[in-house]
């Protein structure tokens, strides 16, 4: 287990963990020196197109979300083939453990964990992402009371190309109606479970249960689940409410959104009235309600001072609102005039506009804005439809388009981190990255950003990525005893650059390979270099110069360059050269082949 690597950088130390389709372990990133979480796909899904989709788009689709009840995901990548995420190391249990080992909870604590969730799924659909598996086992309770939900490794965003009509994922005792029954998700879907998994919280026990995942999944299309109190009298009614409104069987009928819900169960915990209707019988707070009919007092009109003086007070006042009204229209008071609406007209239309009215133009405020064009009118002091009098002037908030903000340099950074730096400067991240092959950059590394690093874009606008899959390893080819070139054809054909090394070799042709480095067989990346050893025939070397040398001298330095000596003795010589070679055949410097005989005459003295 020490010897297993992911990245070259997270250190394996234990196995913490298993599920359907991913191994779960504690690692040491040797790197930043802290313990994470790596999660490993299972080997015998990792060629499974739709497997590794949704595995894949784990990383993609929660590195877009930041969030305390969201599980980090720090970094993504591919090792021989099987694919692994980094994550956020979680300590604590699952709220499937809690119940277990405790029974039902305490249904203040079930409504503080269930708004915690969904204050979670309310960032994450504000990004369009639908967990789609939402169950006490992807919620880890940590030691301080925190929930983060984990396990987005089936999500899909709601736009995206990937979602399946007709495929039904997540787990059948908490699946909605319309994913049991593969209609088309929203946000709602995952209420529905929420609610699931607040029953079981509640209740100490599943709303639906069956032999089979098929059986409990038509009760949740077709069953009303049993009242939460009917099981648990200690549960307030408030409380059932927000779970039965959850799991209602139309969509249109549950909460509108996360943040709804999460109100609801707010409203539980401070013990207040929630907008969830109650059941029929149930005990609820009431507003007041006024009496249907006053009690009328007859008065005969005897005399005038019998009528009320509120009469009098209500007939001058008609008067007076008469009075003013002839003033508005005729124009002594406020002219009868109101502001136009000019809110998105070019700022020389508005102010034409304004003055065709018989209005000034005040002052003019520059302000970026990323859905009115520039030079156009985002509004006006006063306000469109304000009345005002003849001459008045009207101040202008004038757009000076996007902000515009340079997108930051995230090239060869870890793909969450580069998400993360984006997220910082404003911009959205395309969750639909571009992954390719690259031998410059590991896998899981940004190689490519659109807009470029350092380019400016506006601010809010999307930016897209491109991730390296690492190099693509492919087959070496043997090319022994071929050609030079048509090894080198043959290398190039399949994608490598080919380095010729000459190496000196009688037994084999000149011109012809007699190595290779990788060897035949091997994988290396696409596009690296196969060093090929060519025969140069047999060696050649230059014979040295001895004339003069002692015998022994001259035949060592013979033999040092791998040539064979034959010794001739002059008897007729000099005696002052005796011993000493006189001549040489083949002459000094000359090319021979290795293992040629060099022929030396030596003085012998008389």
């Amino acid at each position: 287990m020490e010897d297993m690597f992911f990245g070259r950088r997270y250190r394996v130390t234990e196995r913490i963990g298993s599920g359907g389709m991913a191994d779960v372990y504690k690692a040491v990133d040797e790197t930043l020196g802290r313990t994470v979480a790596v999660k490993v796909m299972h080997k015998r899904y990792a060629e499974e197109p739709d497997f590794v989709q949704r595995f894949r788009h784990e990383a993609s689709a929660a590195a877009n979300l930041s969030h305390p009840s969201i599980v980090n995901i720090y970094d993504y990548g591919v090792e021989a083939g099987t694919y692994y995420i980094v994550m956020e190391l979680i300590r604590g249990n699952d709220l499937k453990a809690v119940v277990k080992q405790r029974g039902a909870i305490d249904p203040i604590k079930v409504a503080e964990y269930g708004s915690q969730v969904c204050s979670a799924l309310t960032v994450a659909h504000g990004y369009g992402i639908i967990h789609r598996d939402i169950k006490p086992q992807n919620i880890v309770l940590t030691p301080d009371g925190v929930v983060k939900v984990m396990d987005f490794g089936i999500a899909r965003a709601v736009d995206s190309d990937a979602t399946q009509t007709g495929s039904v994922l997540g787990t059948a005792q908490y699946v909605s109606p319309e994913q049991a029954q593969g209609r088309h998700l929203g946000p709602e879907s995952d209420l529905y479970s929420l609610g699931v998994v607040l029953y079981e919280l509640s209740t100490g026990r599943l709303p639906f249960d069956g032999d089979t995942p098929v059986s409990v999944a038509l009760k949740h299309v077709n069953d009303e689940p049993a009242p939460p109190r009917s099981i648990n009298p200690d549960i307030p009614p408030a409380l059932e409410a927000v779970i039965l409104k959850a799991m209602q069987k139309d969509p249109t009928r549950r909460y509108h959104s996360a943040d709804d819900m999460r109100a609801d169960l707010q409203r539980v915990i401070a013990g207040r009235a929630v907008t969830a209707p109650p059941r029929v019988g149930d005990t609820t707070i009431m507003p007041i309600v006024g009496a249907a009919h006053e009690p009328q007092v007859t008065r005969s009109a005897t005399s005038k001072r019998e009528v009320s003086p509120w009469v009098w007070i209500a007939v001058a006042a008609l008067v007076v609102l008469l009075g003013i009204g002839v003033m508005w229209a005729t124009g002594l008071i406020g002219g009868g005039l109101q502001v136009p609406n000019v809110t998105g007209m070019p700022v020389v239309d508005a102010k034409q506009e304004l003055v065709d009215q018989g209005l000034t133009i005040g002052n003019e405020d520059l302000r970026p804005d990323p859905t009115v064009p520039k030079d156009a009118i985002i509004s006006t002091d006063p306000s469109a439809g304000t009345a005002v009098t003849k001459g008045q002037k009207i101040n202008l908030v004038v757009s000076s388009g996007p902000e515009m903000v340079k997108v930051p340099q995230v090239s060869g950074s870890g793909e969450a981190t580069a998400v993360l730096a984006l997220q910082a400067e404003g911009f959205q991240v395309d969750p639909v990255m571009t992954r390719e092959y690259n031998s410059k950059y590991g896998a899981g590394i940004v190689f490519k950003t659109d807009p470029a690093d350092g380019v400016e874009a506006p601010k809010g606008s999307k930016v897209h990525l491109w991730v390296s899959q690492g190099a693509e390893m492919i087959g070496v080819p043997f090319v022994g005893d071929l050609t030079q070139a048509d090894a080198t054809k043959q290398l190039n054909d399949v994608g490598f650059t080919v380095k010729v090394t000459p190496q000196p070799d009688a037994a084999v042709a000149k011109g012809t390979v007699v190595d290779q480095k990788p060897a035949g067989g091997a994988q290396a990346a696409k596009g690296s270099t196969v060093i090929i050893y060519v025969s140069s025939g047999l060696e050649q070397v230059k014979v040295p110069s001895v004339t003069d040398l002692t015998q022994a001298e001259a035949v060592a330095k013979i033999q040092a360059l791998g040539l064979l000596e034959s010794v001739q003795m002059l008897n007729d010589a000099d005696p002052a050269h005796s011993g000493r070679v006189q001549n040489q055949d083949p002459k000094a410097n000359t090319k021979v082949n290795k293992g040629a005989t060099v022929t030396i005459w030596v003085a012998q003295a008389p």
